[in-house]
C-alpha cells in the first residue's frame, strides 16, 4: 500500500504546495476531499487531532505539515529533486519567511476583503488563525496590504536577474514556498490585479510555476483511505537521536503541538526523534495503528 493519498480541499493554499510537489516529481496520487471547517472526524481519526491542511497518507504513515510532506517525498522519490543546487537547508529556512511573514498578511487580506463570508467560516478561522485579530480586521487592512505588497516586491527583486526559478534553471521547493501566497492572492484577495500587474518578473515566473501542474490525480473516498490505513502496517522504524531536546526514549508517552496556530496537541508514543522530525505511534478505533509524522522545527514536543 504505497499509494500517495492527499487529504485536502481544492482552495487550500497550503495544499497547493503539496500538489505542485507532486507535479515536479510527476507522481500519481489520490485526492481525498476534507471539510473546509471543523469538525473533520475522518481526518482527525488519522492524525489524532491535527487539523491543518493538507495531510499526506501513505499506508498507515500519516505526514503532517508541508515541510514534512516535502521531506518524505524527497526520501521516497529522489528524482527529480525538490531541492536543486543543494537547497534543502536553505528551503527549510526560506519556509519561515513564506509560511509566516508572507502568508499571514495575505490570509488576513483574504478574509478581510471578501464580504459576505459565511459566519461558520469566519468563526472557524478566527479560532484557527490566532495571529489575526478578527475584532477589527477591517481597520487592519491598510497595514496588511502594505506588508503583503512588501513581500511581493521582495519576490520581484529576487527574480530580477532573469533566473527561471529561484534556485536556478530547475523548479524546486523554494519556488513552491514563494508561489503559494501569490496563488492565494489571485483567487482570494480584492485588488489582486492591482497588486500583481506591475510585477513583470514575478508574473513570468508565476506562469512557469503554474505550468508544472499537479502530477496524475485521481479521487478516493475517505472511507477507503481509512480502510487502507487500517489494513496496512507502518514502515517506520524506531530511531531516537541522542542529542535532541527534551531527553526522551522510544515508547515515551508524548504530545506534539504546532507552535504557530492550530495548536491542537496530538498524543502518542514516541517512535522517531531527530533534529528534522518527530514520529509517534497511536491507535484509532477506525483507522487502526498509525504512525504520525511531524517536522521538528515549529512543533512543541512534551513528555506526558
Amino acid at each position: 500500500m504505497n499509494q500517495i493519498i492527499l487529504h485536502h480541499f481544492d482552495i487550500s493554499p497550503f495544499a497547493e504546495k503539496a500538489r505542485l510537489a507532486f507535479g515536479i516529481k510527476n507522481l500519481a496520487w489520490q485526492s481525498v476531499q476534507i471539510p473546509l471547517i471543523m469538525p473533520k472526524p475522518d481526518l482527525t481519526a488519522l492524525t489524532g487531532g491535527y487539523r491543518k491542511t493538507p495531510v499526506m497518507q501513505i499506508g498507515a504513515d500519516i505526514y503532517c505539515d508541508t515541510q514534512c510532506i516535502a521531506r518524505e517525498l524527497e526520501r521516497r522519490f529522489p528524482e527529480p529533486t525538490l531541492f536543486p543546487q543543494h537547497s534543502r537547508a536553505l528551503s527549510t529556512a526560506f519556509s519561515q519567511w513564506s509560511d509566516a511573514a508572507f502568508f499571514q498578511p495575505g490570509s488576513g487580506l483574504s478574509l478581510g476583503t471578501n464580504e459576505g463570508l459565511p459566519e461558520d467560516i469566519v468563526a472557524d478561522r478566527s479560532e484557527f488563525f490566532s495571529y489575526l485579530d478578527f475584532s477589527n480586521l477591517h481597520q487592519q487592512l491598510p497595514h496588511l496590504y502594505s506588508q503583503f505588497c512588501g513581500h511581493l516586491h521582495l519576490l520581484e527583486e529576487m527574480l530580477a536577474d532573469g533566473r527561471q526559478f529561484l534556485s536556478g534553471e530547475a523548479p524546486g521547493w523554494m519556488d513552491i514556498l514563494a508561489y503559494f501566497p501569490v496563488w492565494m492572492c489571485r483567487s482570494n484577495i480584492s485588488n489582486a490585479q492591482q497588486l500583481l500587474t506591475p510585477l513583470s518578473h514575478l508574473a513570468n515566473w508565476e506562469a512557469r510555476v503554474t505550468a508544472i501542474g499537479h502530477g496524475q490525480r485521481s479521487e478516493l473516498d475517505t472511507e477507503e483511505a481509512l480502510e487502507i490505513a487500517n489494513n496496512t502496517t507502518s514502515t517506520t522504524e524506531a530511531s531516537i537521536l541522542g542529542d535532541t531536546w527534551p531527553d526522551l526514549k522510544e515508547g515515551d508517552s508524548v504530545t506534539v503541538t504546532p507552535t504557530d496556530y492550530g495548536d491542537v496537541p496530538v498524543a502518542g508514543n514516541l517512535l522517531q526523534l531527530s533534529h528534522e522530525g518527530i514520529a509517534i505511534r497511536r491507535t484509532d478505533a477506525r483507522a487502526g495503528e498509525l504512525v504520525v509524522h511531524f517536522p521538528r522545527i515549529g512543533y512543541l514536543l512534551e513528555k506526558q
